[in-house]
């Protein structure tokens, strides 16, 4: 039997791994590395976060992303060569932050590594009847394997789509795995670039489980600080907080058929993004209101969407714990908007659980790796709409 192949069947059958969940997201803030012990898999996996770390981008690496990410029309032999040099790259990080944490490379099982979002195409987005749900993330495997010397797993989201899904979102697999819990139910909701939520009853009937993007988290907002205030985001709501919502340009930003057609349906910064804001200014005759009065319509239109997706989809007037993770939980404003908008919500973040907010998304990923080697799919039978029971991630070896 090949090495690696044996190696894997080792880490498979072991009664626990040691695992790196890499996360990078739309906001193009920095790399998210959770070192995870993982015991057991399927609905017996528990966990334990060992260490974890943000590893800030540099403007340069923002500039070469920003360069192919959420374009039509880019060019081809710059995707070619970020492909590889992302995985080579966050292999580097993987390394200093092991480094740093004094973990040696060969204590580790695997690599679980999201990659870089650059495009996200579902069908009713596209609109293209010839062609299927798509998306594609680059930072090659192969290379952050090669890189680290450690087995990487990686490329998640294609199985997803080969399966019918749209590609995203994948937490509710983790947040399925470690975060039900009988009698209580619960939402777990990450406001990242794009907000989601997994909805998880307390009956733990699996086919009552269900996954959602409700739409713009901080993209816009950030995307729209960026541009205008030379920040990387409105931190603390402190520019939103001087300005009033603007309700006719709330309106129009509200009118996309996306947030009226059926549920679970994913987007991404394809369609929120500063050519979406500027469309519906002009349509109301607001492109003169101040920076301040469009951010806080921004934030408030992050706040209502999260807040009609979950009216839509959860059962109408039973009490929900929501466990907050990602960027966003990080604005007070958003926070205090969504609480009076949802009264019968309790809001907690995932620190209550024992996973630090910020690593979430990183060790979910960790958890999708445990399942690909030592799990078992049929764990989704019978699971909700766009759940497809499927393993997930392309195996790469270091060598």
């Amino acid at each position: 039997m090949n090495k690696n192949l044996n190696k894997l069947c080792i880490i498979g059958n072991a009664p626990s791994r040691f695992i790196i969940g890499l996360m990078s997201g739309t906001s193009l803030d920095g790399l998210d590395i959770a070192l995870c012990k993982i015991n057991g898999s399927g609905l017996s996996t528990s966990l334990e976060l060992l260490h974890f770390t943000t590893v800030p981008y540099t403007s340069f690496f923002q500039q070469q992303v920003k360069e192919v990410f959420a374009l039509q029309h880019t060019s081809l032999e710059k995707v070619c060569l970020l492909n590889e040099w992302i995985g080579r790259f966050h292999g580097q990080l993987v390394l200093d932050s092991l480094k740093q944490w004094g973990v040696k490379p060969e204590e580790v099982d695997l690599i679980a590594s999201h990659g870089q979002t650059i495009y996200h195409a579902p069908a009713w987005m596209h609109k293209d009847e010839r062609f299927p749900h798509a998306t594609l993330q680059i930072g090659d495997g192969d290379h952050l394997a090669h890189t680290t010397g450690i087995i990487t797993i990686a490329d998640f989201r294609q199985k997803h789509l080969a399966a019918g899904g749209e590609g995203a979102p994948l937490a509710v697999y983790g947040d399925h795995l470690i975060f039900s819990k009988k009698g209580e139910n619960r939402i777990m909701l990450n406001i990242g670039g794009i907000a989601n939520f997994t909805y998880l009853p307390g009956t733990t009937d699996v086919s009552k489980i269900f996954s959602t993007d409700t739409g713009p988290g901080n993209t816009l907002m950030d995307a729209y600080a960026q541009r205008f205030f030379n920040q990387s985001c409105d931190r603390d709501a402190a520019i939103a907080l001087q300005g009033n919502c603007h309700e006719p340009l709330l309106k129009a930003l509200m009118s996309h058929s996306f947030f009226s057609q059926s549920f679970p349906a994913t987007t991404g910064p394809e369609l929120f993004n500063l050519a979406y804001l500027r469309k519906a200014q002009e349509e109301t005759g607001t492109t003169d209101i101040s920076h301040q009065d469009v951010m806080r319509t921004l934030n408030r239109f992050t706040a209502n969407t999260i807040a009609l997706a979950m009216h839509r989809s959860c059962p109408v007037g039973e009490k929900m714990e929501v466990y907050a993770s990602g960027g966003g939980m990080h604005n007070p404003l958003v926070m205090q908007q969504l609480k009076e908008m949802l009264p019968d919500c309790n809001f907690q973040t995932t620190e209550q659980l024992s996973v630090h907010p910020d690593a979430k998304e990183a060790v979910l990923f960790a958890l999708l790796a445990n399942e690909t080697v030592a799990g078992n799919p049929d764990t989704y039978k019978g699971s909700g709409e766009g759940i497809p029971a499927i393993c997930m991630g392309k195996i790469c070896f270091p060598n």
